[in-house]
């Protein structure tokens, strides 16, 4: 009998990492899924809910924000663009991969719906978010965060936000502790209280 020449092991190898990068691309999205929600239930479900609609008013409802958005918010805060004691804890525990899935994962949810306290004060907010007010330079909200409030990858989602976050990024624009924006801290500034208080009405029912 003839033996037969000794086969290296190279090729087999490439040909098994070839195959092992192929079912790594191939992972279902659940699986990713999965991943983000169970992030999202022991880092972030305390304050935002494990879909993204928080109880607490001064914790956003990040369901249904724009992907690209909260990416840039997940890195703002990371960068220290934005400044939040407790975000910038939990942020630090965060693997920058976490990012993208949380985004996507948040991005994908069902928001809920706001609830108006004050129908009249909402009316007041309508006209400003609609039309702003040429007296003071503030631009309606509208042209930015669409007329629905469902916003973009600039601009967040507004619609069914909590009145006191609301009130809350308003008023960190008009001081400049939140300066990620240049446009929102020209509006941060002409805002009035009483003008931010309508408009966080108005938006809670969009």
């Amino acid at each position: 009998m003839h033996r037969l020449p000794p086969v290296s092991s190279m090729p087999y190898r490439r040909i098994l990492t070839g195959v092992s990068m192929a079912l790594a691309f191939l992972l279902p999205a659940s699986l990713h899924a999965a991943d983000a929600r169970e992030i999202a239930r022991t880092v972030c479900a305390a304050c935002h809910g494990v879909d993204g609609n928080s109880s607490e008013p001064a914790n956003p409802k990040l369901a249904g924000m724009d992907q690209e958005y909260l990416m840039r918010q997940l890195k703002a805060f990371a960068e220290g663009k934005r400044r939040d004691d407790t975000m910038s804890a939990i942020i630090a525990s965060l693997d920058s991969g976490d990012f993208a899935k949380l985004a996507t994962y948040y991005g994908s949810q069902k928001p809920t719906p706001g609830t108006v306290r004050d129908p009249q004060l909402a009316a007041k907010g309508l006209a400003l978010f609609e039309d702003g007010n040429t007296d003071s330079g503030v631009p309606a909200c509208a042209g930015c965060h669409q007329s629905d409030g469902q916003g973009n990858a600039r601009f967040p989602r507004l619609a069914g936000q909590h009145q006191a976050y609301v009130l809350k990024q308003l008023a960190d624009y008009k001081s400049g502790r939140r300066a990620t924006d240049p446009l929102m801290t020209t509006v941060g500034k002409r805002l009035s209280i009483d003008e931010a208080r309508a408009l966080a009405e108005y938006i809670a029912g969009l």
